[in-house]
């Protein structure tokens, strides 16, 4: 039994066909759309490169992949669409007709795909963000070395413009030693002293860079001697609320970047509805017009549906088709099994074949 089996004459078959030759246009915007997301993502994640471990493209990489898919079969379905609405263009498309339901199945599945990806992109962000801003906060210091020279630059910029402060906060510095050696009298006794009271041999402060302070403070930022009280005047460290950034950064990244995904995600699932849309009209299209061909008539009624048989029968009749290609494909190495030869098999059927001519005489 066909599945939501739909009866079409010929007027309905017409505006089905003209109605998914607009669709298919759209789509082919969709395709743009979803290539300027995917386009756009990679941009946000370049930006940052250098604070992450990871290069995070998959999801970008995925949507662009599709969008251009996308672009490129819908400009095709939308020639076979048009010209189905005469039955003698179609009978050229017949035999691509399936191959493009075929692919504008996988795109389609593609951009549910891409849609999923990016609501649990959010894992391997966290992660990334989480190791490659730890090893941008040792590398602070190091200005003079190649290759780092922009570090400080950008951690200095996102500090400001996201409001944050360290990894989880601003207490990550002090396990860093993010004063460059440059600004260090290694002679003083100082210094050397605080060297020497640091297993790793680090000169460790209980301070922050000055982008972690909070630009909405109403007083002096206290950046150096953070713990200390007596430091500052009218200062508790432990009661007053401190001028610095609280959230971390790598929250503060975390939220930016799953905002920017879950809304592509939004934007893609909606595509993804639309194309499943067309990709049913498509299908019903399809099967409208090949029974009209078995019928003969053009101008007759004629049933669409999506499955010629229920889905249970659908999915055992191809299993069979793929168990009997897999039976095509099997050798038989049992060596003790002897195959006759042509000539073999004449000599055995010899004396038949002189048996039956002596008869016949």
């Amino acid at each position: 039994m066909a599945v939501l089996k739909v009866t079409f004459t010929k007027t309905k078959r017409n505006k089905l066909a003209q109605a998914l030759w607009v669709l298919n246009w759209v789509s082919v915007i969709t395709g743009l759309i979803l290539f300027s997301l995917g386009l756009f993502l990679k941009v946000e994640i370049q930006k940052r490169r250098e604070l992450m471990t990871d290069e995070i493209y998959s999801v970008p990489n995925m949507l662009m992949t599709v969008g251009l898919a996308a672009c490129a079969i819908n400009f095709l379905g939308a020639k076979i669409c048009y010209d189905c609405v005469d039955v003698v263009k179609f009978l050229q498309w017949k035999l691509l007709m399936l191959s493009y339901i075929i692919c504008t199945f996988i795109f389609t599945f593609g951009i549910l795909v891409g849609a999923l990806m990016c609501y649990t992109m959010r894992i391997d962000l966290e992660e990334s963000l989480f190791l490659g801003l730890r090893d941008a906060m040792r590398f602070y210091k190091d200005t003079d070395t190649p290759g780092r020279c922009y570090i400080k630059l950008t951690i200095d910029l996102l500090q400001i413009q996201f409001q944050c402060c360290g990894n989880d906060g601003h207490r990550d510095w002090f396990d860093i030693q993010w004063i460059s050696y440059r600004y260090l009298d290694m002679t003083s006794t100082k210094v050397m002293d605080r060297q020497r009271s640091n297993v790793r041999g680090k000169y460790l402060l209980d301070s922050v860079p000055f982008s972690c302070c909070n630009l909405y403070s109403p007083r002096p930022c206290i950046q150096h001697q953070i713990t200390n009280s007596s430091a500052h005047y009218n200062y508790d460290y432990q009661t007053d609320e401190l001028n610095l950034n609280h959230k971390g950064c790598r929250q503060a990244l975390l939220e930016y970047y799953t905002q920017i995904m879950q809304s592509i995600g939004l934007i893609v699932l909606i595509i993804w509805l639309f194309e499943l849309s067309v990709l049913t009209g498509v299908r019903y299209l399809q099967t409208a017009m090949e029974n009209v061909l078995r019928s003969g008539n053009p101008d007759s009624e004629s049933d669409g549906w999506l499955l010629e048989n229920s889905i249970a029968e659908t999915a055992r009749y191809n299993f069979k088709i793929i168990k009997n290609l897999g039976k095509c494909y099997q050798v038989d190495d049992d060596p003790n099994i002897n195959v006759p030869t042509t000539s073999q098999h004449a000599q055995d059927n010899l004396p038949t074949q002189q048996s039956e001519i002596l008869i016949t005489t």
